[in-house]
This record gives structure tokens, sequence and C-alpha cells, in this order.
């Protein structure tokens, strides 16, 4: 099981705990270190089904600034969230192909 954590945010770590208390030590990716590449982007969406547009922190300065109201296409979200990760949301637990945001943390619970 792998996590896509910021420690800084609340329900990051409450996912993390929550997975914990079940007795799981996922492997910790913190994704604002190291940003997922354009292909894991890409799989995380379609293990989320969701469209990148759909994973996107729409509340983050950065987005209202440069982006709200633009003509993005769904392939360059997934660029745009390569160069800025803080538009990522969070958290993101991936098992066994399988993917879910942590927002509530109880959505992990769907992949034990």
């Amino acid at each position: 099981m792998k996590i896509y954590h910021n420690p800084r945010c609340s329900k990051s770590r409450q996912t993390l705990n929550l997975l914990k208390e079940q007795g799981i030590e996922p492997e910790i990716v913190l994704y604002l270190d190291t940003p997922p590449s354009k292909r894991e982007l890409q799989t995380l969406v379609k293990q989320l089904n969701i469209k990148p547009s759909q994973l996107l922190r729409k509340g983050e300065k950065i987005y209202k600034e440069q982006f709200k109201g633009k003509e993005v296409s769904e392939a360059e979200w997934i660029d745009i969230m390569m160069e800025y990760p803080k538009l990522i949301e969070r958290p993101i637990v991936v098992k066994d192909g399988k993917a879910v945001l942590g927002r509530p943390p109880e959505n992990v619970l769907d992949l034990l």
C-alpha cells in the first residue's frame, strides 16, 4: 500500500493514522518533495476513475491566480500538476492497482 502524503495536511495525517490503526505501514510518498511523474499521475487518475481536473485543489492560491476560469485540457492539467504538485488533491492511497482519495479518511477502508 502506498500513500501520497503531505504531513502538513490534517486529512493526510488522519488517513495515515487510520491505516496505521489497521496495522498497515504504507509506503509514504512525500509528493511535494518528489512529485509524481507524468506517467504516475496518469495512472493515479485512471486508478481513481476521475478526470485530471477532478484531482485539483481549486482552493489553492496558485490555482486561483493562474488557472481559474482558463480553458485547460485534461492532458494539460497533468502537466500543470507536475509543475505545481501543491495542486494535487491529497492524500491518495493506492493498493493493488486501485486508488482512493482520503477525503474523508475513511474512504481508504474500501481498499482493505
